[in-house]
């Protein structure tokens, strides 16, 4: 019985390791809840509800630009299927994001800057939480960033328009 060589050996851990490095590891951590919001944010934009819907906690609460948008994942669902169905998502590109993960590591909250044609920049908070060894979104609040100057003009707008939420 003869021995391999090193240069055999050496050949065989380089292939090997080449196989295993083509398949990723999981995303862990600020990685994987980064994943969950850019998957969040593409099955929107393709108008797939399937994937949307899936990626909330059962508990999960969407809150919208206005006052009166606090949807739970029912009644989110019940919102949003008409124009899925009809293939008409929303689009929102994150274009920056940060994320902060609770130091047991079964909770993390994000904010991030987006951009949308219909609405330009806009941001996005909320809160993710570890179920069943998957990050879902508990809360997910999109929100119209208001330049201070403008503030003053925006609020009498708000004052004069019809009660909201209340």
């Amino acid at each position: 019985m003869t021995r391999p060589s090193l240069t055999g050996f050496l050949v065989f851990m380089l292939v090997a390791g080449a196989g295993r490095a083509a398949i990723p590891a999981p995303a862990t951590g600020a990685t994987a809840v980064a994943a969950v919001l850019d998957r969040f944010h593409a099955a929107a934009a393709r108008a797939d509800s399937e994937t949307y819907f899936s990626l909330f906690a059962p508990e999960g609460v969407f809150l919208g630009t206005d006052a009166s948008e606090r949807w739970t994942v029912a009644e989110f669902r019940a919102y949003a299927l008409p124009y899925f169905s009809r293939g008409q998502g929303w689009t929102y590109v994150p274009q920056a994001r940060h994320v902060v993960l609770a130091p047991q590591g079964d909770f993390a909250w994000f904010d991030e800057l987006l951009e949308s044609k219909s609405y330009g920049v806009c941001r996005g908070t909320g809160v993710l939480r570890q179920v069943d060894g998957r990050w879902k979104i508990c809360q997910y609040h999109l929100t119209l960033p208001i330049p201070n100057a403008l503030a003053p003009k925006v609020v009498q707008l708000i004052r004069e328009a019809p009660a909201q939420g209340k």
